[in-house]
């Protein structure tokens, strides 16, 4: 037997990790790394499952090509000479607008999927990119980068310090946070009110962290900005602000909240006038308080006026950038902000639609129209990679469907599911724990500054590509360069722009040097790491990768400490309060102050031991409270007469669904969880528990209008009892 150490590559908790091996490789037991200085030794049902995830029978070894409806096993070169001339004769006969790449989730997570997307991307050579940030979290990228210039500049609540913590949409007990990386985030809201501090929720569920919390409130779905607007209101018109930071916009700010005032917003949100003043009132005199808000927000009708409100409200009480209230990370690497300064977006607009990029990219709800939809620049082939659209886009079904008209389709994917079924290659990556991991995006919302890097536990089998390979030898496929290509071509092309950057920059290593010595001086077993290597010595703390090889438990960097002036972008220096942008907006919302609340409402739910729909063939992560229900208030149950299945629809589509009656939610209000309906899957655990589809519910023309993210929240449905 062996030990080995690991950060946890699963959800965004970032938690160090012990393994016992046995010789053949088998991961025997899974425990907390306690000499972590992050993590400490926290670890959740779903880490403690990495051996069997990592094992699981059903997960593809070999690349697998479709003639008709069989697939067969073939080599790694058939493979690529097949996705050559897939993707060759797409572009010879339509183009490569006719090209399109989705990067899912996952993506963001390995080193292979974040540093060779964006080259993959650019090699195929279309405006066509989609990725899973319009499905949980582009409202936040568009908000901060209208407020502060940067897209990336995103705060997070000094948990370990705050006096107050107010959570709006997010459910971190379970989730273990996000764009907010928190290992034992239980525990840390514990601390929080164990040393005296004050923890308020508001959701329409009353959630694993509602229920450990202080107070909770329930409020209607996607009516969180107008709650935020009151207690903008209510901190303007009763002089509570407390200004820390050169700000632009106040006075217009001011204008644009005069129409919400707790008592004109009561009726909407459901929030009652008394308790959002005196929320106001406990943000701005607490000695500290941040305001935290996530993916319930993100993915709800306005959701970038929410994530806006949010910092706005921060500003206003004095708690940006300050101990205990929220702060922003100074990662290990080399930061590089995404865009030009200020930040910009609708650059380009989708072809059937008209819709903005943002970041480069579509809204995922537009995917399924642009390949429908006859005319120059229509979709006919697709590169996606470690993403389960199928399940995870708004009105999936129709996706699917749109995706099996496809001429050619290629899916970088560990399974055969409900989206690569519909592919005529899967590339499956190798096991994690064969793969080399650095947190890089996760790492820069830490609640604390910290740094890890894990080496591969295991190695690769002979002819076996690693991640980045297999990300590299497609765009240099996408490029024109073949199959045969070698990928070592592309490692260099990505180094080279760092360290010609490198020697350059005054005080940095290789100042002085030139461009092959800078080369000489890195270390790394693959691509991904020397791009580590050169990234990390190039950051603030002059690390190197031999540094975090030397600390494999990891290395405590410090608390967090101000830096608002390093991150604002904006013209002026200053933050920006009242974005022109978002004046559209702000307008529409005033105008629907008089509508009446609709009917029934549709939330989405987060399961502890779920993480989208990949983690279902778990044996140990299905069952018990991780099973596919609605909740449905006891009330509603009885006015609508369900029985033990509730038949639910919508404007696009119904599902049938187990009913779970439960005062946890608020009357008016339903919840399914996201990721199921494995019916007929290949997984076979996944598909014994297959569940249903809530994004067969979910409209794709209902999106946030400035962000383009998909609309999961506040959805419009009728709920009756099901036939048998």
């Amino acid at each position: 037997m062996r030990e080995a150490l690991r950060t946890c590559p699963i959800c965004d908790a970032v938690c160090g990790l012990s393994m016992t091996l046995d010789g053949d490789g088998k991961v025997l037991s899974v425990r907390g790394d306690a000499d972590d200085p992050f993590s400490g030794g926290y670890v959740c049902p779903k880490g403690a499952s990495l051996g069997r995830l990592d094992e699981d029978p059903d997960r593809l070894r070999a690349p697998m090509v479709r003639t008709g409806d069989e697939w067969r096993e073939v080599s790694w070169d058939e493979a690529f000479e097949t996705v050559e001339r897939g993707l060759t004769g797409v572009i010879e006969r339509h183009g490569r607008d006719a090209l399109a790449a989705y990067f899912g989730n996952p993506t963001f997570h390995t080193m292979g999927g974040i540093f060779y997307r964006g080259p993959l991307a650019e090699s195929l050579g279309t405006t066509n990119l989609y990725s899973a940030s319009s499905i949980d979290q582009v409202p936040k990228h568009v908000a901060v980068g209208l407020m502060f210039g940067n897209s990336l500049a995103i705060s997070v609540p000094d948990l370990d310090r705050t006096d107050m913590l107010l959570v709006i949409g997010a459910n971190p007990a379970e989730s273990h946070g996000s764009l907010c990386a928190a290992p034992d985030f239980p525990g840390r809201l514990r601390a929080l009110r164990e040393r005296g501090g004050r923890l308020v929720v508001v959701d329409p569920r009353r959630t694993r962290t509602a229920r450990v919390a202080d107070e909770h409130l329930f409020i209607r779905p996607s009516t969180d900005a107008y709650l935020l607007f009151a207690i903008v209101h209510t901190l303007l018109d009763e002089d509570l602000t407390t200004l820390r930071c050169e700000v632009s916009g106040l006075e217009e700010l001011r204008e644009m909240a005069s129409a919400f005032s707790p008592e004109a917003v009561e009726p909407v949100c459901g929030v009652p006038a008394e308790d959002i003043i005196r929320l106001a009132w406990q943000l701005a005199t607490a000695d500290s308080a941040a305001v935290y808000t996530r993916v319930g927000t993100c993915t709800s009708d306005f959701g970038t006026v929410t994530q806006w409100l949010v910092d706005v409200v921060n500003v206003l009480t004095g708690n940006l950038d300050r101990p205990g209230g929220v702060m922003f990370t100074r990662p290990a690497t080399l930061e590089v902000p995404w865009g030009p300064k200020p930040f910009e977006f609708g650059r380009w607009r989708s072809r059937v639609r008209g819709l903005p990029e943002v970041l480069g990219e579509f809204p995922v709800g537009t995917l399924a129209d642009e390949i429908e939809t006859p005319g120059d620049g229509q979709v006919r082939a697709m590169v996606a990679v470690a993403g389960n659209l199928v399940l995870s886009a708004p009105d999936g079904p129709r996706l699917g469907r749109a995706l099996g008209d496809l001429e050619f389709m290629v899916c970088v994917d560990p399974y055969l599911n409900e989206t690569t079924r519909l592919a005529d290659v899967i590339l499956p990556p190798p096991r994690m724990l064969q793969m080399p991991h650095y947190d890089l995006l996760l790492l820069m919302v830490t609640v604390r500054n910290y740094t890890r890097f894990s080496p591969p536990v295991l190695p690769l089998e002979p002819g076996q590509p690693s991640e980045a390979e297999i990300m590299a030898r497609l765009a240099l496929i996408a490029s024109g360069r073949g199959a045969k290509a070698d990928p070592r071509e592309l490692d260099e092309q990505l180094l080279a722009p760092l360290l010609e950057a490198g020697v350059q920059i005054p005080g940095s290593p290789f100042e002085g040097l030139d461009v092959a010595e800078a080369r000489a001086m890195l270390d790394g077993d693959s691509g991904p790491e020397l791009i580590l290597d050169a990234l990390l010595r190039l950051g603030p703390y002059g690390l190197s990768l031999a540094d975090l090889r030397a600390k494999p438990h990891g290395i405590d960097l410090g608390a967090l400490e101000p830096r608002l002036p390093e991150v604002v972008c904006t013209d002026d220096g200053r933050v920006r309060l009242a974005p022109p942008e978002l004046a559209e907006e702000v307008g529409r919302l005033r105008g629907l102050l008089t509508e009446p609340a609709a009917g029934t409402l549709l939330i989405g739910r987060r399961q502890l031991r779920s993480n989208n729909s990949w983690l279902h063939n778990v044996p140990s992560l299905v069952g018990g409270s991780n099973r596919c229900t609605l909740h449905v208030h006891p009330d509603d149950v009885e006015r609508l007469g369900l029985g033990e299945r509730a038949r639910v629809r919508s404007a696009v589509g119904e599902v049938v669904v187990p009913v779970e009656p439960t005062d946890a939610i608020m009357p008016g209000v339903v919840s399914l969880p996201h990721g199921w309906g494995h019916e007929g899957s290949s997984q076979r655990v996944a598909a014994e528990h297959a569940g249903a589809n809530a994004n067969a519910l979910t409209d794709p023309s209902v999106l946030d209008r400035l962000s383009g993210n998909a609309v999961f929240n506040g959805v419009p449905v009728t709920v009756a009892p099901a036939d048998d």
